[in-house]
C-alpha cells in the first residue's frame, strides 16, 4: 500500500518515492531557543512525529535531522531588528549561551512529555559556522551575492523561479512587500551574513571573509541539511508560516549553490488559533506545555486533541476542547487497561487504519477507526488490544505502558450493578437509568459492553 502525502512544492498529493529504497531522510526546522516553545509550535512537532512514525510503520528506515537555531534569527523576518538570542539574554540578565542551553533543554523536555521520537541529531547553528561561511562563498563565486553596509545579501533577481514554493510570481512578491528596502536591490533579497553593529560588542559573532558578524537565519538550515543529509534529500518539514519566507529562501540559496533541488517533498503543518489570531510569541498570546500541566492537563491529552484535526487544517484552541480530549484519553486508557493480554489481531481494522494514515496522514479517520473497533461487539478484548497497540505505534499515546487495572469495587456498588443488570434484563429502562446515576454519584462510570457491564473509577 503506497503512502501519499501533500507536497507543498507541487500543491498536489503525491505518492512518496524515496531517493534510496527503504529509507526516508527528513530535515525539520527546529526551534529558535530564546524562549519556551508554545503549544502552537509544538503542534508542528507532533505532526512531524506522526509523519515519522507513519514512515516507520510502512517499513522505512528514517534519518531525522532537526536544527537548533541559537543565533541569527532576528526579530523581523525582513533581516531587521535585534537577534532574538541577544535580546532574550538582555531581558533575562544571562549570556546568550546560557539562554540557548536553558531553552534547548526545555524544548527537549517538551518533546519527551509529548512522546515525540527524538531526531538522530540536533545540530546547532553555532556549531556549523564554517559550513555556513563556505556556502556563502560558493554563492559569491557564482554571482548570487552583493554587499551592503550591514551585511552580505542574496540577489533573488538572479533566479527565475524564486517564490515557487509559495506559488508567487514576481509581481505578487513586489505587491506583498514585507520590509523596507534599505540598501537591498530587491524587496525579496535576504541576508546571508550580518555584520556586527559598529561600536557594539556582540556575544555571538565570528570572523568571516566579509567582516565580523553572524549568519543569517536561512543559511544555517541549508548548510546543515546538506551537511547531514546531502542534496537533494527526501523530505523537508515545518510550520506553514515558513513557506513564504524561510523555506522559500532555503530553496533559493541551496539550488543556486548546487544546481539541484534541496528536497523532493515539502510538508507543512497549520496554525493553532487563539480566537481569530494564530498563536505567537510576538503577539503575546501563547500557552506553554507547562501551563497545561499546571492546570492538571496531561501533555498526552494535548497530543490526543491534535490527533482529531488534520495537520493541514487550522485548529481553534479552547480549554473546553482540551478538557474533553483529556476525558477521551483517560477513557481510552481505562478501556485498554481492562482488557486481557493481547491475542490475535483484527486484520481488517489494521488494513483500514493503514489506508487512513497513508492518505496524507488522515489521523481523524484513523482515530474513528480505532473507536469503531473498541465499540465492535464481534472482537474479544484481547484481539482489540493487540490491534490498538499496533495503532499506538503511530498515535504515540503510551498505551503499551499501561498495566491491567484492578478495581476494588465496594460490596454496595456491586449490589447496585447487579440490580441494574436485572433491570436491564427485564427492560426496565427507567430503573436502569436511576441505578446508573446512583453508581456514578458514588464515583464510578458504568459502561455497557458486549462482554457485559464494566465499571471505571472516576
Amino acid at each position: 500500500m503506497s503512502l501519499k502525502i501533500y507536497n507543498t512544492l507541487s500543491r498536489k498529493t503525491e505518492e512518496f518515492k524515496p531517493i534510496k529504497k527503504g529509507r526516508a531522510d527528513i530535515y525539520a526546522c527546529g526551534p529558535t531557543v530564546y524562549n519556551y516553545a508554545h503549544i502552537g509550535n509544538l503542534r508542528t512537532y507532533v505532526f512531524e512525529d506522526i509523519f515519522k512514525r507513519v514512515l516507520q510503520y510502512n517499513g522505512y528506515k528514517v534519518k531525522h535531522i532537526m536544527n537548533i537555531t541559537d543565533v541569527g534569527h532576528l526579530t523581523s523576518n525582513g533581516d531587521e531588528g535585534e537577534d532574538k538570542m541577544e535580546k532574550s539574554a538582555e531581558r533575562e540578565g544571562k549570556t546568550a549561551w546560557q539562554i540557548a542551553k536553558f531553552y534547548t533543554a526545555a524544548f527537549q523536555k517538551d518533546l519527551k512529555d509529548l512522546n515525540i521520537l527524538l531526531p538522530n541529531k540536533f545540530p546547532k547553528a553555532t556549531d556549523n559556522i564554517k559550513e555556513q561561511i563556505n556556502l556563502i562563498k560558493k554563492l559569491e563565486q557564482k554571482g548570487f551575492t552583493y554587499k551592503t553596509n550591514d551585511g552580505v545579501y542574496f540577489d533573488t533577481s538572479k533566479l527565475t523561479d524564486y517564490g515557487k514554493l509559495a506559488g508567487l510570481d514576481k509581481q505578487q512578491l513586489k505587491a506583498g512587500a514585507r520590509v523596507e528596502m534599505g540598501e537591498k536591490k530587491n524587496i525579496t533579497d535576504f541576508a546571508l551574513w550580518k555584520f556586527s553593529p559598529k561600536g557594539q560588542k556582540r556575544e555571538m559573532e565570528w570572523p568571516s571573509p566579509w567582516g565580523v558578524g553572524f549568519p543569517g537565519w536561512h543559511i544555517e538550515c541549508s548548510a546543515m541539511a546538506t551537511k547531514y543529509l546531502g542534496q537533494p534529500f527526501d523530505i523537508h518539514v515545518g510550520g506553514i508560516d515558513h513557506v513564504s519566507v524561510h523555506h522559500t529562501n532555503e530553496i533559493a540559496q541551496s539550488e543556486a549553490a548546487n544546481d539541484k533541488p534541496l528536497a523532493n517533498y515539502w510538508l507543512h503543518g497549520e496554525f493553532i488559533l487563539m480566537g481569530e489570531d494564530k498563536m505567537a510569541k510576538s503577539a503575546d498570546n501563547f500557552i506553554t506545555l507547562d501551563t497545561l500541566k499546571e492546570k492538571g492537563i496531561n501533555p498526552l491529552a494535548y497530543r490526543y486533541l491534535l490527533l482529531q484535526t488534520h495537520y493541514r487544517k487550522q485548529l481553534s484552541f479552547s480549554w473546553e476542547a482540551l478538557g474533553a480530549a483529556q476525558n477521551g484519553l483517560y477513557h481510552l486508557y481505562n478501556i485498554v487497561q481492562s482488557w486481557d493480554k493481547p491475542g490475535p489481531s483484527c486484520n481488517d481494522c489494521e488494513l483500514k487504519f493503514l489506508e487512513a494514515v497513508n492518505n496524507d496522514l488522515d489521523m481523524p479517520a484513523a482515530m474513528a477507526i480505532m473507536w469503531d473497533l473498541i465499540k465492535n461487539p464481534i472482537f474479544p478484548g484481547s484481539a482489540k488490544k493487540r490491534t490498538i497497540l499496533k495503532f499506538d505505534k503511530i498515535l504515540g499515546l503510551g498505551l503499551a505502558k499501561l498495566k491491567k487495572q484492578k478495581i476494588n469495587i465496594p460490596t454496595e456498588i456491586q449490589n447496585l450493578i447487579a440490580e441494574r443488570d436485572g433491570a436491564r434484563f427485564s427492560k426496565n429502562w427507567d430503573k436502569s437509568d436511576e441505578l446508573r446515576k446512583k453508581i456514578e454519584t458514588a464515583g464510578y462510570t458504568v459502561m455497557d459492553t458486549p462482554e457485559g457491564t464494566k465499571i471505571e473509577k472516576k
